[in-house]
């Protein structure tokens, strides 16, 4: 499987060169910056997995408008309704059939907030014009046209409420001719080749995971939760196999999603999830991986040593687990910590311990670790449980 992903990005500019949008373009490579297309429909799939979840829209376009290549298929599909409008063009391929009922949906798209525009124009036929009075762009691919032709399409097109956009400007001399000519919008060479951004593909479950996790401690209902675990089936199978293995307090298997999320309660599932989240990401169980062994030991052993501190505060105890499991997080995906809990909405006390402030969690944190370390036993001035410990232990290969 491929670890690495590349998504080609090309600023687009208005008359005063002041950049406006980019289009977001398929890349199969750093090395070469082309793109050998065999399918269009998955091409741009590919595109929309990096750009809005792998990267992020937010780094990818910032506050600016995201150009995408649409194929017929794609256009009339709902994975589009996953996007965010407000920032994506649809850019109809010039090898859709501008039928009935792409018109029909283009307006569909467009009552949903997205913005909408033809690609590669050279000539306009009758059923090209029966969507110009919907688009809000349309793109001429001027690197092989004379101002003859140019001159024609712009009037023809000024009859619709759109901005012309010149695509391929490759040199200055193209540059001042569509500036002349009264194009509203540049893309081309002459301002900048594509950008590849790259980097390595995070494993689906762990974006899923990491969402999970964000609507668990941000108190998201239950049928939220349900929908984030549809997305990933992998990790509703491994939910359920965990908690039918490791008991649920029922004679009956489990074997809905609903019913475990019932059946567990919202506490007790946030640990599933959490040791869901070490287990699925190390591709080994429990017992066979020391990193996941430890967050397990460490989160329980921290619960006891905060029960024991505050025998009445339930809620202390949940996040002095939290703080022991999310302790080794960073080591587990391989990412800054900062990054990672980021998105989780965990409460200020639990942040602050996990990044190395000081408090009532970080104390309890801090005193986990010493009890890890092997010399522990030389050092008879440092605090420990060693009930708390076994305990912790014991549940821990209970899970396994």
């Amino acid at each position: 499987m491929q670890n690495s992903y590349y998504l080609g990005r090309q600023p687009i500019l208005n008359r005063q060169q002041e950049l406006v949008a980019y289009e977001l373009l398929f890349r199969s490579s750093s090395q070469r910056n082309e793109a050998i297309v065999p399918d269009d429909f998955l091409a741009t799939l590919d595109v929309i997995q990096h750009a809005f979840s792998t990267v992020g829209t937010s780094s990818v376009l910032g506050d600016k408008l995201g150009f995408i290549n649409v194929s017929a298929d794609l256009l009339m599909s709902d994975v589009l309704e996953l996007l965010p409008p407000q920032q994506v063009v649809l850019e109809i391929l010039e090898t859709v059939d501008i039928t009935p009922a792409i018109i029909e949906r283009c307006l569909a798209l467009k009552k949903k907030g997205f913005k909408l525009a033809l690609d590669d124009i050279i000539h306009l036929d009758d059923t090209q014009k029966a969507l110009l009075p919907h688009l809000n762009f349309a793109k001429l691919e001027v690197i092989d046209m004379d101002s003859s032709q140019m001159s024609a399409l712009i009037r023809d097109l000024r009859h619709f409420p759109l901005q012309i956009l010149a695509e391929k400007v490759d040199n200055p001399e193209q540059h001042q001719l569509c500036m002349k000519l009264g194009f509203d919008l540049f893309q081309g060479y002459y301002f900048a080749k594509p950008t590849i951004l790259s980097g390595s593909k995070p494993q689906p479950s762990q974006m899923a995971l990491l969402r999970l996790l964000g609507l668990i401690n941000g108190n998201a209902d239950n049928h939220a939760i349900e929908l984030s675990f549809k997305h990933a089936p992998d990790l509703t199978i491994n939910l359920l196999k965990l908690v039918n293995s490791v008991g649920s307090g029922t004679p009956k298997k489990i074997d809905s999603l609903a019913a475990a999320i019932t059946v567990l309660g919202r506490r007790q599932l946030g640990r599933w999830i959490h040791l869901l989240a070490y287990v699925q990401q190390s591709g080994k169980n429990i017992s066979s991986n020391p990193l996941v062994q430890t967050a397990a030991i460490r989160g329980k052993f921290m619960e006891l040593l905060a029960l024991k501190k505050r025998p009445r505060d339930q809620s202390f105890a949940d996040q002095a687990f939290m703080v022991g499991m999310f302790s080794l997080i960073d080591a587990l995906f391989n990412a800054p910590l900062q990054e990672l809990i980021e998105p989780l909405n965990l409460n200020d006390d639990v942040r602050d311990a996990l990044i190395g402030k000081t408090n009532a969690l970080g104390e309890l944190l801090n005193q986990a670790l010493q009890t890890e370390d092997s010399n522990l036993q030389m050092n008879e001035q440092l605090p420990c449980d060693f009930d708390a410990l076994l305990s912790a232990m014991s549940w821990a290969n209970e899970l396994a």
